[in-house]
Formats: structure tokens, C-alpha cells, sequence
């Protein structure tokens, strides 16, 4: 039997158990130490950020994003559907209701041509998630926001160190939230941050992290003893986690290109069955600059995907699809959401496969990969084309990369 090839393996710098062990002679492990601050100088420096706060985890920084906003219940979020439950978790929790959006079919993030038509006098916010490292359409998305009074959180999750128009995911909005999950291109296990891109919220955003409390300021010596200042929760990253983190930020160049690479030899070998409309791949924007967080495929229909996705499971190629939609979901329903609301989202998540990508995969487990899933479509789909409606639409007015 052939060797298994994953869909995700952690990537180890090197240096990560050597910073553990430097932070844990230093004696600082709770958070916010010497490796904290380090990582804050890295990515304020590469991200022109204002002010960058660690968090536990990208949900964490969704959540603190939600309180900064000091969103109340019936206040509406206009987000995507085809997301991960934070995005939305995140507002619900403070009563607000997501107002999804269906996405475009071509990078499928948010549709921003849709976005203003979704905005009523309860709208407070709008956010935008970088689905694969890819950035929305954030001028007209921010132009928007801009007219009507609203606050932009940017979910640049999967964005960590990619680009629009020269500028990096998370540094556009109000707002903007990272995370370090093992599964992401730089990682701490569990992790994530949040990018606070104007003055007026950092001074709230230390207490709402740490509990509620001025205990940065006690820190700082503007105050003499702290005290319970706000509703807080406890939104600070393990010192321990921001040592291993450390490592991976040093090699935030190497991990890019490799990632490229990786990216660039899926795309050349599988072209040829975009050719002959067998799959569609990716397509990254020219005004974008990707991280190259993951490589998808969509397929002509689910019987296809499914029929790919066991395949693979067969040949020990573990594959896998990603969202399935939220206002399909069981709460999104209790919002007054059904199937067929939003058409191209539904299509394609149901159309979507994930192929393995990850820093140590060889170009011989890629060729393996690319090998099975052209054996399975000439066989089995060769009579089953790409539809219209997954095909690359032409009436944006955003230019794209020809693949």
C-alpha cells in the first residue's frame, strides 16, 4: 500500500522548543513577555499595523472585535455564509444577527457587489473574509462601509502576510483578525491576533483582553493598583505559544516562497484538466498578492466530488471539502435562512475539494496527487463537463490572472 499523503502536517521551523525553553528560563509564561513582544515588533514592522494585540486564537480576536463594537442585540453583520462558525459566533453572541451574502464565483469571497443592497437601518458592520489568502474587493467594500457609517472587520484568517493593492489582509479595515492555528501558514498550535488600525480602540481593546481590567496600565505606571473597568474575558496568548510562534515569524519569507511553489506546481499540472473542463482551479486577482494558504479544486457537481474525494480516501490521499454553508446550518435557519438563497455558495461547497498542501509535501506526493484525480476524471467524468455557472465569469470589472 502506498504511503499516506495528508492533507495538513505542522511545519517546524527549528527553533521552536529552543525559544520554549529561553521562555521558560526567563520565568514569563502567562503571556504577554519578551517572545509576545517580539512577535508584535515582526508583524507591526512587515504589516504596517497600528497596534497589534495576541490573542488565543482568531475566534478570540472576532470576539474582542464584536465587543469593541459594543454591538447590541438586533444589530445586523453582513458577513459570508461560506465561512468558519467564528465569523459569525463571534457577532452572535452579542445579539447581532449575520446578514449573509452570497459569493463571487470566481474567488469566492464575499460579493461586494451584493454587499449595499444587504444593508438596513440595523446594519452596524461589515466582514469581509480572505477565503484562501485571496483579498476581497476591499476599495469598494471599505467605500461602502464609508457611506453609510459602518465599522469593517476584517476575518484575514487564512490572509496572514498576503496582500491588496501593496496593502496586507488585516490592515485595511477597522479591524482585522489573524489566526496561528496549526492548520494556517504560520502557526503556534493555537493562536491568532487582532490588528487595531486606529488609535480609538487600543486603550479599550488592553482592557476588554486582559478581563476587563487596567492592568496594562497598572503595568505601565499610569495607575497605582488595578481594577474591573469593563466586561472583559481573558483574550491573552501563552507566552509558550508565542516562543513557538517566534521561529515560524523568522521564516515568514522561506515558508511564502515554498508555499508558492507548492501552489505553482498543482496549478501547471492540473491545467490541462481545466482545459478540457474537467475542474476549474483558483483564481488569484491581480491587484492581489496571495500567501498561498490552500489549493481547492471545483468540480462539475457533488456526485463528482464525492466520487473524487473516495478515491483519493482509496489511494491514501487524504483530500477534504471545506464549508458547509452557515445559512444552511441549523442556526442559520433559525435566522429565516433556507437552501437556495444563495446559489452560488451552495454550489460551490458542494462542488469544493481541498488537496493536500503543506511545507514538507514533496513535488513526487504532488505528482501522486495530480496523477489520481486526472485517472479518476478521464475515466469516470469525461461526459460530465463543467457547468456555466462554475466556469470563470468574465463580467467583473476586476481584473484576473489568466491561470
Amino acid at each position: 500500500m502506498a504511503p499516506l499523503i495528508p492533507f495538513n502536517k505542522p511545519f517546524f521551523a527549528g527553533k521552536e522548543l529552543h525559544y520554549i525553553a529561553q521562555a521558560v528560563t526567563l520565568g514569563n509564561i502567562s503571556g504577554d513577555g519578551d517572545f509576545a513582544r517580539r512577535c508584535v515588533e515582526v508583524m507591526q514592522q512587515r504589516f504596517q499595523v497600528h497596534k497589534i494585540l495576541l490573542t488565543p486564537s482568531c475566534t478570540a480576536a472576532l470576539e474582542l472585535s464584536a465587543m469593541l463594537l459594543e454591538l447590541q442585540p438586533g444589530d445586523e453583520v453582513i458577513m459570508p455564509s461560506y465561512t468558519f462558525v467564528s465569523t459569525a459566533n463571534a457577532f452572535a453572541r452579542m445579539g447581532a444577527k449575520p446578514v449573509f451574502v452570497d459569493i463571487r464565483p470566481d474567488t469566492l469571497n464575499m460579493d461586494e457587489r451584493l454587499v449595499e443592497q444587504a444593508i438596513t437601518e440595523k446594519t452596524k458592520a461589515i466582514v469581509p473574509v480572505h477565503y484562501a489568502g485571496v483579498g476581497c474587493e476591499m476599495d469598494l467594500i471599505l467605500t461602502i462601509a464609508d457611506k453609510y457609517g459602518l465599522r469593517v472587520i476584517e476575518d484575514a484568517a487564512q490572509g496572514v502576510n498576503a496582500q491588496y493593492q501593496n496593502q496586507y489582509l488585516g490592515s485595511l479595515g477597522d479591524l482585522g483578525c489573524y489566526s496561528f492555528h496549526e492548520t494556517k501558514n504560520f502557526i503556534c498550535g493555537e493562536g491568532g491576533a487582532i490588528c487595531l488600525n486606529s488609535e480609538e480602540f487600543v486603550d479599550r481593546a488592553h482592557v476588554l483582553r486582559d478581563k476587563g481590567t487596567n492592568r496594562q496600565a497598572f503595568f505601565q505606571g499610569l495607575v497605582d493598583k488595578y481594577t474591573w473597568c469593563d466586561i472583559g474575558s481573558s483574550f491573552v496568548l501563552s507566552e509558550l505559544n508565542c516562543a513557538f510562534l517566534y521561529a515560524q515569524l523568522e521564516m515568514f519569507d522561506e515558508i511564502n516562497q515554498k508555499r508558492q511553489q507548492i501552489y505553482e506546481f498543482y496549478r501547471k499540472n492540473l491545467q490541462p484538466l481545466e482545459e478540457a473542463q474537467l475542474l476549474r482551479l483558483p483564481r488569484i486577482p491581480e491587484d492581489c498578492v496571495s500567501n498561498h494558504h490552500m489549493f481547492y479544486i471545483l468540480l462539475p457537481s457533488k456526485t463528482v466530488r464525492d466520487g473524487l474525494l473516495a478515491h483519493l480516501k482509496e489511494q491514501q490521499i487524504h483530500a477534504v471539502f471545506h464549508y458547509i454553508p452557515l445559512h444552511t446550518s441549523p442556526v442559520g435557519q433559525t435566522w429565516g435562512y433556507r437552501e437556495g438563497d444563495l446559489p452560488v455558495t451552495e454550489q460551490c461547497a458542494s462542488c469544493l475539494l481541498r488537496l493536500p498542501f503543506y511545507y514538507e509535501i514533496t513535488p513526487e506526493e504532488q505528482q501522486r496527487v495530480v496523477c489520481e484525480i486526472e485517472k479518476f476524471l478521464i475515466t469516470n467524468v469525461s461526459q460530465s463537463l463543467l457547468p456555466d455557472s462554475l466556469q470563470l465569469k468574465t463580467d467583473f470589472q476586476r481584473p484576473l490572472d489568466t491561470p
